[in-house]
């Protein structure tokens, strides 16, 4: 993944409005859930996470196999 589709991807997905959940797989098959917007930042190609618990999840756009995003939230 290139630094400009990384950082756009990112961009977006934390901006939408409502924040939507999605997942960040990494080469080495770990799955990173980012459960909130103000929880990730990223620049530059590189982001950083704090999942839960305040434990730190440190990535970059060389490490990102694919970025998966959750289907909305549907109600009856």
């Amino acid at each position: 993944m290139t630094v400009e589709h990384f950082q756009e991807t990112i961009t977006a997905l934390i901006e939408r409005k409502p924040f939507q959940l999605f997942t960040v797989e990494l080469n080495t098959g770990e799955q990173i859930k980012i459960d909130h917007s103000r929880a990730l930042i990223a620049r530059d190609g590189a982001a950083v996470f704090l999942g839960p618990g305040g434990v730190p999840h440190l990535f970059d756009h060389e490490s990102v196999n694919q970025i998966i995003v959750s289907p909305a939230d549907r109600q009856a």
